[in-house]
């Protein structure tokens, strides 16, 4: 009799841990806009694409990740856009269908639109790479909050590395700055993010 309680026990408690992992949704922290001097955070922007131009504004109605970094980044972008992109495999169709990401290089030297499109399609055939010149790339990212600095480095390729912000920021469907989210975290909780900001009005 104590052996078929027992098992009856394990077997409440399994379904009780199976359905906090399928329905459990783990809150993710608030992490404060920028604060661009002069204006409101964010705004439009265009920058050239393998493509050709590329708008913010070409993705309204979408929600839009846009991402900092460059194709030498030896470690914080691959980490980035390998979680991103996990996590937006995990969209549904129709989910992932509302979703766009831009890529925009702080590497103008030696991130060439051609370059800048391999990279990013080794992450996910949606993510679209984009450059522009080095006050283009300035202004847009002071209005966003961002920071870059080259920073020598013996052992790198040319001798420097770029140092910059590692957040995605997540632009909603009216082209607004709604939130950030941080470096390093994991696919779940990115899809998790994700779902958030497709369900606001």
């Amino acid at each position: 009799m104590s052996e078929r309680i027992l098992t009856i026990i394990a077997g409440v408690l399994a379904a009780v841990v199976l359905g906090l992992a399928i329905f459990w949704q783990p809150e993710l922290p608030e992490r404060p806009l920028p604060k661009a001097a002069g204006g409101p955070p964010g705004g439009d922007f265009t920058l050239q694409s393998a493509a050709g131009p590329v708008s913010l504004a070409d993705f309204r109605g979408k929600l839009v990740l846009v991402y900092f970094g460059y194709t030498y980044c030896p470690d914080i972008c691959p980490t980035s856009l390998a979680a991103t992109s996990d996590g937006l495999k995990q969209l549904t169709p129709a989910e992932r269908a509302q979703v766009a990401m831009i890529f925009i290089s702080v590497d103008p030297k030696r991130d060439t639109p051609a370059r800048l499109k391999e990279y990013v399609e080794f992450f996910d055939p949606g993510i679209v790479g984009v450059t522009g010149t080095p006050q283009a790339l300035s202004e847009i990212a002071a209005r966003y909050g961002v920071f870059y600095a080259e920073q020598k480095v013996a052992t790198a390729g040319d001798g420097y590395v770029v140092d910059h912000t590692s957040d995605t920021y997540v632009i909603d469907a009216a082209g607004k700055l709604a939130g950030k989210i941080a470096h390093a975290t994991p696919p779940d909780q990115v899809v998790v993010a994700l779902r958030q900001y497709l369900k606001q009005p």
